[in-house]
């Protein structure tokens, strides 16, 4: 059963694009490709906004955690995964653990395919929704194919990846590695309403489990092993014509909240000498932040910026904050990064009438990983397989993914897949019906031998 259904098949036809070649599927498997691309789609009506075109696909997503849409989802996704036999665990997070048995009856901890069924509120309708979708695709196909793996597979959905809408991201998941203290998720509040948490939304809608959020053996959800496709998110799939990007890591990255003390005042009386502009030093500290990065060859971006509601145009701001998320592969130059911004905007906030102050938050420090050898190597023996070793390459991701948490307590890798232009977080994200199956094959066949990689290990 479908979203609203019934099945419709779901075509795209103003942008068709693939790096993929045909391929044949070494385990015997093959994942039926029309079903993928209409659940994907039949999916996404629920929270679809933005429209841009006039295909029936052609909308963005907004749907944020844990609102009525993440919800009818996450319902939606608890009643596929039962039909196909798979017990169902929810944590105290509301990570959704899909399990299906192995056929050496194993206590072991499961092989998971897992990623997040929330978006940006101007996302799309590929990052992080393909990965649960491919997966509950490579489930449906190992079920009617009467396959059985070796250990138990699942899936798992991590809650607030994106942390948009309670602003932690990779939350959950987070809070599984032990990161990321739950009474502190808990409390993270909408940041349109701060009288909504994520714990009062995740009892609104009966997905604050009693399992432990926790890899803990004994009292929580532990994973053998964790396999996250994903688009890329970028353009260097495209630019080298590959098919399928072997994620063997991903860069550090550090998001920090600024917050510039300054003083109302008249427009049209304060003279610019007696003036404390905090939005005036905060763009220049912004600007500041870019020629930084740029210098370490690394990132720097700002993506919120806030006065106060009260602001006016004839009056100096009061109060600016703003956000700043640096970003490279070395967790030294993400560091170097922070501190000489901090001591440019020190003297930043000296400038210019009689100055502003400032404070700030560390509100996720994420450092850079090195994926699980094993796991990688799954991933490059499906790629080999499928595409050939001219088609797929090693990569670090750019971004951060609930991947990067689970390699802290299980082996774990990524498969990427690329996406038209490299565009994501926007609605016209977009990622081929072919390249979607290739990702998902592959996805199957490296779940599949290091199903078997582990089992000649365990015996």
């Amino acid at each position: 059963m479908y979203a609203k259904g019934a099945t419709r098949a779901f075509h795209s036809n103003a942008r068709r694009f693939s790096t993929a070649t045909s391929f044949q599927a070494p385990s015997g498997l093959k994942i039926n490709s029309e079903r993928l691309w209409n659940t994907l789609h039949e999916t996404s009506e629920w929270g679809a906004a933005h429209k841009y075109g006039e295909n029936p696909t052609d909308t963005g997503m907004a749907r944020l955690t844990l609102n009525d849409d993440d919800a009818r989802v996450r319902k939606w996704f608890a009643a596929e995964v039962q039909k196909l036999g798979c017990s169902l665990s929810i944590d105290q997070m509301g990570n959704m653990f899909a399990r299906q048995p192995g056929r050496l009856n194993s206590t072991a901890p499961m092989i998971a395919m897992g990623s997040h069924l929330d978006t940006q509120p101007r996302g799309g309708r590929y990052d992080g929704i393909l990965g649960i979708m491919a997966a509950l695709e490579v489930l449906r196909t190992m079920n009617e194919s009467g396959f059985w793996t070796n250990f138990d597979v699942g899936v798992v959905n991590w809650t607030n990846e994106e942390g948009a809408r309670f602003p932690k991201s990779m939350c959950a998941s987070g809070v599984w590695a032990g990161a990321i203290p739950i009474r502190k998720a808990w409390d993270l509040r909408d940041i349109h309403n701060p009288n909504v948490t994520l714990r009062s939304e995740l009892e609104r809608h009966g997905f604050l489990g009693e399992i432990a959020c926790s890899s803990d053996p004994i009292t929580g959800y532990p994973l053998g092993a964790h396999f996250e496709l994903h688009i890329e998110q970028g353009p260097i799939l495209l630019e080298n014509n590959r098919a399928i990007g072997v994620v063997r890591g991903a860069q550090g990255y550090r998001w920090l909240t600024m917050t510039v003390h300054g003083k109302d005042a008249h427009t049209g009386t304060t003279p610019f000498t007696a003036r404390q502009d905090p939005l005036l030093a905060s763009s220049r500290m912004i600007a500041a932040s870019h020629d930084i990065a740029k210098k370490h060859n690394a990132l720097a971006s700002t993506g919120i910026i806030k006065v106060p509601s009260n602001a006016s145009t004839n009056t100096v701001a009061s109060q600016v904050t703003f956000t700043l998320d640096i970003r490279h592969p070395h967790d030294s130059v993400v560091h170097a990064v922070q501190e000489e911004c901090l001591k440019a905007f020190d003297t930043i906030a000296s400038q210019d009438g009689k100055g502003v102050s400032f404070d700030w938050t560390l509100d996720t420090d994420s450092p850079a990983v090195k994926f699980d050898d094993d796991c990688v190597a799954s991933i490059q023996a499906a790629a080999d397989q499928l595409v050939g070793r001219a088609k797929s390459m090693l990569m670090t991701s750019g971004a951060g993914h609930d991947t990067v948490y689970t390699s802290q307590h299980c082996p774990s890798a990524m498969i990427f897949v690329p996406c038209l232009d490299g565009v994501s977080h926007h609605p016209t994200e977009f990622c081929s019906q072919q390249d979607c199956a290739l990702g998902t094959q592959a996805l199957l066949e490296a779940v599949v031998h290091y199903d078997q990689f582990r089992a000649k290990k365990d015996h």
